[in-house]
């Protein structure tokens, strides 16, 4: 697949401080972030202008998915925009707390753990072609995702009592299968619903569910760009070599607590392999595919293919420094690490648990990526007017038809329902435009459709 449409669905965490002697639990703070919400949506769930959708999830935790996107940049601006947004939320629900008299500060973390060990996800979607044989693709993509970790996990400080770990991975730990159709009683590594939100005919949605959120945005970028890369090179047939594993639950878990990437992990075929080398054939393969393809030294491609190859080589050769603006464990690592030095603190101590669960706070100015960023201690790829914009505006795919009619429906007041694929006008007529093609980003029927709305005596077709 030349172009791909792809998109990235956050679950985020939610806290609060209050001061004095009433407080709220933190489900009842999120409510309060959908407040803003339910009174101009009517629902909880809802669609925006920018195509993105926003919704409170099971277990009380605030949803954004990004709108669909082809370019690789725009999904990590849109992903970006997605904070910004949900923020706006938190800042509106510490108002609407004080009106009623709590005095207290809300937090929104990007995060993958609770307190209490409970995960929520950040989950990804690429568009491939229903004639693509899902299992050669999961074959060589659960060994790619066990192992991708290395240069996409967030990092996490995992304390028990006076005893700690530093896992490359958030999200490793509360993965249960490789592949299930399941959505509730189950978290695989892929999801294998057949739910395109497509033509079922042309395509199927590829549900990755394993990665870790990630606040830098060159570890977004190198997570979505390593996968598009990957299923491109499977779908034009490469010949991969055997790597299936024989136990990914147990692989995923061992490459969490090895940052060297050194740990053999049993191959189902026999033998061993490590996540080094496993990261590195396919990278290898990849580069051999995008040169042949004319992509190795296009703009995003470019960079995520130098990023990936960096990442591994710091890795295999202890130089970690080479990466540490980029990758994201080794950046909250670096950052840990120094602050124990400094103030001479074990590694279990409350204060460095406390600096990383900081670390995932997406507020502008106290959040310690987004003031890494504004130090230069933390690459970014996408410039804040970029950011800015993807709040408002729809990338160009499908997202800007549903963007621009739910944009004119609430202008003018209108009843209106909207999902992946369908817009619908709730009036006595039931209009209804179906919109199955993804890459499409102009349509007559939606014209017409906004016309109507606009009251200009169009009638849709």
């Amino acid at each position: 697949m030349k172009q791909r449409v792809m998109g990235v669905e956050t679950e985020f965490g939610v806290n609060a401080t209050f001061r004095g002697g009433s407080r709220l639990s933190p489900e009842e703070v999120s409510r309060y972030l959908f407040r803003k919400v339910v009174a101009w949506g009517r629902s909880s769930n809802v669609f925006l202008g920018n195509g993105s959708r926003l919704y409170l999830d099971v277990g009380s935790h605030p949803e954004y998915a990004t709108a669909e996107c082809t370019d690789l940049l725009d999904v990590v601006a849109q992903d970006r925009a997605g904070e910004i947004i949900v923020q706006d939320l938190a800042d509106d629900a510490e108002q609407r707390l004080a009106e009623e008299g709590f005095d207290a500060t809300v937090y929104v973390l990007k995060n993958n753990v609770d307190s209490r060990g409970n995960s929520y996800g950040s989950h990804e979607n690429y568009l491939i072609e229903r004639r693509t044989r899902m299992e050669r693709v999961t074959e060589t993509l659960v060994p790619f995702l066990v192992t991708r970790q290395l240069v996409t996990g967030a990092g996490r400080l995992h304390v028990t009592e006076q005893r700690a770990t530093y896992l490359v991975s958030q999200r490793a730990d509360h993965m249960w299968e490789d592949l299930s159709s399941a959505t509730t009683r189950s978290r695989p590594i892929i999801n294998t619903r057949d739910e395109p939100h497509a033509d079922p005919e042309k395509h199927r949605r590829l549900h990755v569910i394993v990665g870790d959120s990630t606040m830098s945005q060159t570890t977004t970028l190198l997570r979505l760009g390593t996968t598009d890369l990957v299923l491109q090179m499977l779908e034009a047939g490469t010949v991969v070599p055997d790597l299936v594993l024989a136990n990914p639950m147990q692989a995923i878990r061992d490459v969490s607590r090895d940052p060297t990437g050194r740990v053999p992990l049993r191959l189902r075929s026999g033998g061993t392999v490590t996540a080094l080398e496993v990261q590195e054939q396919l990278l290898a393969l990849v580069t051999r595919y995008a040169e042949g393809a004319g992509i190795a030294g296009e703009g995003a491609y470019r960079d995520v293919l130098e990023l990936w190859e960096r990442g591994l080589d710091a890795i295999a050769t202890d130089r970690l420094n080479l990466v540490d603006t980029e990758i994201e464990w080794v950046m909250k690592k670096k950052l840990l690490d120094s602050y124990a030095q400094r103030h001479g603190l074990e590694a279990w101590d409350p204060r460095l648990q406390q600096l990383d669960l900081a670390w995932h706070d997406i507020h502008a100015r106290r959040g310690l990526v987004r003031i890494l960023e504004r130090s230069g201690a933390a690459r970014t790829v996408v410039d804040d007017a970029r950011v800015a914009a993807a709040t408002t505006d729809p990338p160009q795919t499908r997202a800007r038809l549903r963007g621009d009619f739910v944009r004119v429906a609430s202008e003018h007041r209108r009843d209106f329902t909207v999902d992946w694929v369908h817009l619908k006008l709730n009036d006595t007529a039931s209009r209804t435009v179906i919109c199955k093609d993804p890459f499409a980003w102009q349509d007559e029927r939606v014209d017409a459709l906004l016309e109507h709305i606009r009251g200009s005596g169009g009638a849709p077709t």
